[in-house]
C-alpha cells in the first residue's frame, strides 16, 4: 500500500548489501524514488536483481544508481541531490579483506551525512548497531540512552566502528542542523535478497546446516529479523516522534544450541546431522587463538544480553516477528540457496 510520501526520492546507501537490498523493496512497495550507491556502477544489475524477487522487474528498474565510496569524497553530493530522505545502511563489515573498519565506518559516515546536510535532506536515518547502546552490566537491559564504551582493541575493532561512527553522526549533526535519527539493530538474521551476497551473520546459521562444526559455542544473539529492521528504517523515516532518536531493534535472545534445536525440529531432513551438542568454553579459548571469529565472540560465553527495544514498538509501532520463524525463513532460503548452486 503507498503512503502519503510516494513520488518523494530517498537515497540508501550502500545497494548491494543485505540490509539495504530489504529497505530499497520497501521503499519500491511504497512508491518512493529509490536512489542508491554502489562502489561501482557494474553493480547495478545485480540490486536490480535482487530487488526483483520482491517488487517485480518493473518496479526494480525504476532504481537510479550514483557511484559512490565510503572511503572517497567523489560522488556524495551528486548522489545526495534532490534526495527528501537519506537512509545510510553501508558499513564495512569483519573479516572484509585488508579493511580498515574503524576508519571505513567513520570517514564514511561524515562523508555520507555530510553530503544530506549540504542537500538540506528533510531527514537521515542511520543504521548503527545493538553495540553502541550496550549497558555493561548483565541484568542491567541495553536502552537508547546507554552510550558503549569503545574497548581500543583490535579484537573489538567492529564494534568500535560502529560506536565511534554513531558519535561522530550526532556530532555532526548538532554542528550543521541535519535532522537524524539512529537505528540500532541487534543481531540480523533473515533470508537474503539475491545469492551473490551473503552477509557474515547468517554464517551462523550456514555453518550449522553444512556440519561445518562439530559442537556449538555457549554463546547467543538477541536475533532480529532484516526484514523488520528494514521496516523499522522506513517507520523512523518519516514518523516526526523519531526526530533526534535511537532506536533499538531486537528480538529474542537464543542460545546457539537453541538454534540448532529449531533447525533440527522443522528441517528433519537437511538439519538431521546439526550438532546440539555444546563445545566446552576451555576448547573456545584454545580455538580462538588461531580464529579470529571465534576469538571475537570469546568474551560472550556464557552471557545472556539484555535489550530493550519497547521504545521503537510503543513510539513507532513496530511489530517485529517471532524470532523462531525468522530461523526457520533464514535456513529454507540458505536450503533453497544451496540446490540452486
Amino acid at each position: 500500500m503507498a503512503d502519503t510520501h510516494c513520488g518523494e526520492t530517498v537515497l540508501v546507501t550502500g545497494g548491494t548489501g543485505y540490509l539495504a537490498g530489504w529497505v530499497i523493496a520497501g521503499l519500491l512497495q511504497r512508491d518512493y524514488r529509490v536512489r542508491t550507491t554502489v562502489r561501482s556502477l557494474d553493480k547495478a544489475q545485480q540490486v536490480r536483481d535482487a530487488v526483483s524477487a520482491q517488487v517485480g522487474r518493473q518496479a526494480a528498474g525504476t532504481i537510479e544508481f550514483a557511484a559512490a565510496d565510503l572511503l572517497g569524497d567523489d560522488g556524495w553530493d551528486r548522489a545526495t541531490a534532490g534526495a527528501d530522505y537519506v537512509l545510510h545502511t553501508a558499513s564495512p563489515m569483519p573479516f572484509g579483506p585488508g579493511t580498515d573498519l574503524i576508519t571505513t565506518a567513520r570517514e564514511g559516515t561524515r562523508r555520507v551525512l555530510g553530503a544530506a546536510a549540504r542537500a538540506g535532506v528533510r531527514r537521515a536515518v542511520l543504521t548503527s548497531s545493538g553495540v553502541t547502546a550496550d549497558s555493561g552490566a548483565p541484568d542491567t537491559p541495553a536502552t537508547e540512552t546507554t552510550w558503549s564504551e569503545p574497548s581500543g582493541t583490535p579484537l573489538r575493532a567492529y564494534p568500535d566502528s560502529k560506536i565511534l561512527a554513531e558519535r561522530d553522526a550526532w556530532d555532526l549533526a548538532a554542528a550543521t542542523g541535519l535532522e537524524l535519527t539512529a537505528i540500532l539493530p541487534t543481531f540480523m538474521q533473515g533470508p537474503t535478497l539475491g545469492s551473490s551476497n551473503r552477509p557474515g551473520t547468517v554464517e551462523v546459521i550456514r555453518r550449522l546446516l553444512a556440519r561445518e562444526i562439530p559442537a556449538v559455542p555457549n554463546i547467543g544473539w538477541n536475533i532480529v529479523d532484516v526484514r523488520d529492521i528494514a521496516e523499522l528504517h522506513l517507520l523512523a523515516m518519516t514518523s516526526p516522534a523519531a526526530a533526534g532518536q535511537r532506536y533499538l531493534g531486537s528480538g529474542t535472545f537464543l542460545w546457539y544450541r537453541q538454534i540448532a534445536r529449531i533447525l533440527r525440529e522443522r528441517f528433519p531432513d537437511e538439519a538431521a546431522k546439526v550438532p546440539v551438542r555444546t563445545m566446552p568454553d576451555l576448547v573456545v579459548k584454545l580455538l580462538a587463538r588461531r580464529n579470529p571469529q571465534l576469538a571475537m565472540v570469546r568474551h560472550e560465553l556464557g552471557r545472556i544480553r539484555l535489550v530493550d527495544s519497547s521504545k521503537a514498538r510503543t513510539q513507532l509501532g513496530w511489530q517485529p516477528r517471532p524470532t523462531e520463524q525468522t530461523i526457520i525463513d533464514t535456513a529454507a532460503a540458505l536450503i533453497a540457496a544451496s540446490r540452486k548452486g
